[in-house]
């Protein structure tokens, strides 16, 4: 080999080895970066893909207490299917609805926003009495939202949102719809249905809600199943109709169990024969009922294929009403409080490899994160313009870190004296009930608010009241009262008496 040739190989080998080296750093620097990219995807959740959006069940009880539920300590009543569900997947122990009431509770669930801002403070008056009233065709509903980035959606039970055409579930984003638009019914078809004739009969045009036919779809149908088992039916047949399609399904099933009317069927009420109290043992037998249609939902689920792909939402509306057999332990207060017992409510998510199984979470999160945290998961596009009273609590809640550190959760019910106001955040409670002065707890330590800590902690309590203050600036007029005294009341005792209320003694 001559020298030249040499000095070439010689040279050949250097620049093959730099570019060697070359190659490799720049293999590892991106592969580091793509290890890291796909460790945060893999703790953020398994969805990469727009084919894996999650189904959504979101399972909604009416006047359901904290305490009546096996997951949150039930011991009177059984619910094994919800149970497995909750202890398969997280468990939220600080869970919040907007507002103490079923109407504006369900308002602030469909828009994302806090009901006193849209002007539904109040339940709608019943449908017998309702003059064209609804949730504004402006608040585009989750369902709408979700409908629009392609799910088959399906609202099953109770709506409450209004009961004249355009307000109807069809027309608010749901391709389905079974069950009936007001803010109630009674169970039994035998006995509903003989009432309905009667009124009928006499000419009667405006029947009270509780008694009207059920309707699927705008057309009245005759069911003949106890209500709650009727509405389980149809969720399972939805699924077995929506696991048919190429696109994923949002079905938002709406119990009206178990608020009042307290009736339960016979094989339900031999479970609970043991309950003294008729009250208690009535409502457990109704939640009884629920748990066997939960039960029969999952199994369709399964059935179908479709269970490890569904996002499962379970909680109540509003606390128990205790004077009806509910029971908020160890919470103090009941519906229509903003107490604890009023707005703190029990709740799951359930989702197979993507929720964590067996946890809890126990940080404050509200019922208003569910919109923005849907539009996540279903990669759909927020509406224009839209607001959120809420947040998307998705990966903060899978990583465990709180959803909202510095951002209160707020409640207001409007009352005749003053307002009953709530505040949560982070370990803080400030409380304010009709009449009374203001007080302050550590809600971590002190969940049943016994011990008010204002004095100890005027600073804390100030600053949260200042900021609940400048969130009622922010409330706009009801559009509707539930009934006339209370709409009198709102011009003659100078309602909602903000000044009042927001005043620390």
């Amino acid at each position: 080999m001559s020298k030249n040739k040499t000095i070439t190989y010689k040279l050949t080998n250097k620049v093959l080895l730099r570019t060697l080296a070359f190659v490799v750093i720049i293999f590892f620097t991106v592969s580091c970066k793509e290890t890291s990219k796909a460790e945060k995807q893999s703790q953020e959740s398994n969805l990469t893909k727009k084919d894996e959006r999650p189904n959504i069940v979101l399972i909604l009880c009416d006047d359901l207490g904290y305490a009546d539920v096996g997951f949150n300590g039930a011991k009177d009543i059984l619910t094994p299917a919800i149970d497995t569900l909750a202890n398969n997947g997280t468990i939220f122990t600080s869970a919040y609805v907007a507002h103490p009431f079923c109407g504006p509770s369900r308002a602030a669930l469909m828009t994302g926003r806090y009901p006193h801002n849209i002007g539904s403070q109040y339940n709608l008056p019943r449908a017998h009495n309702n003059d064209q009233k609804g949730i504004s065709i402006k608040e585009p509903f989750i369902s709408k939202v979700l409908n629009k980035a392609g799910y088959y959606t399906g609202a099953i039970g109770k709506w409450h949102l209004g009961t004249v055409s355009k307000y109807h579930p069809n027309n608010r984003g749901f391709d389905h719809f079974f069950g009936f638009l007001g803010g109630g019914h009674n169970y039994f078809p035998e006995q509903f249905k003989v009432a309905y004739q009667k009124e009928k009969e006499k000419g009667n045009d405006k029947i009270w809600e509780y008694i009207t036919p059920l309707e699927e779809n705008g057309a009245d149908i005759d069911e003949t199943e106890y209500i709650t088992d009727a509405l389980s039916r149809e969720a399972q047949n939805f699924i077995n109709q929506a696991s048919k399609k190429e696109s994923p399904f949002f079905l938002y099933l709406s119990y009206n169990a178990p608020h009042t009317p307290l009736e339960a069927k016979d094989e339900d009420l031999e479970v609970y024969a043991h309950i003294e109290n008729k009250n208690r043992r009535i409502y457990a037998a109704m939640v009884h009922a629920i748990d066997r249609g939960v039960g029969k939902l999952v199994s369709s689920l399964q059935k179908t294929g479709e269970l490890e792909n569904t996002l499962i939402v379970f909680l109540s509306d509003n606390g128990g009403r205790t004077d009806k057999g509910g029971m908020n332990t160890p919470l103090r207060g009941r519906k229509g409080n903003t107490l604890e017992g009023g707005i703190r409510v029990p709740m799951f998510f359930h989702w197979p490899k993507n929720v964590p199984k067996g946890k809890t979470y126990q940080h404050p999160v509200s019922a208003l994160d569910f919109y923005p945290t849907f539009v996540k998961l279903a990669k759909a596009e927020m509406p224009k313009n839209k607001i959120i009273d809420g947040k998307d609590i998705w990966y903060d809640f899978i990583q465990g870190k709180k959803t909202r550190p510095e951002e209160p959760i707020f409640t207001l019910r409007h009352r005749t004296g003053s307002n009953e106001v709530g505040i949560r955040l982070n370990n803080w409670k400030a409380y304010k009930g009709e009449r009374t002065p203001w007080k302050l707890y550590n809600i971590v330590n002190d969940i049943e608010e016994k011990n008010d800590l204002s004095e100890q902690h005027p600073e804390v309590l100030e600053q949260l009241v200042a900021k609940s203050n400048q969130w009622a600036k922010t409330h706009i007029e009801p559009k509707w009262f539930h009934d006339k005294k209370t709409e009198e009341n709102w011009s003659t005792l100078n309602m909602p008496n903000f000044e009042e209320t927001f005043t620390v003694e």
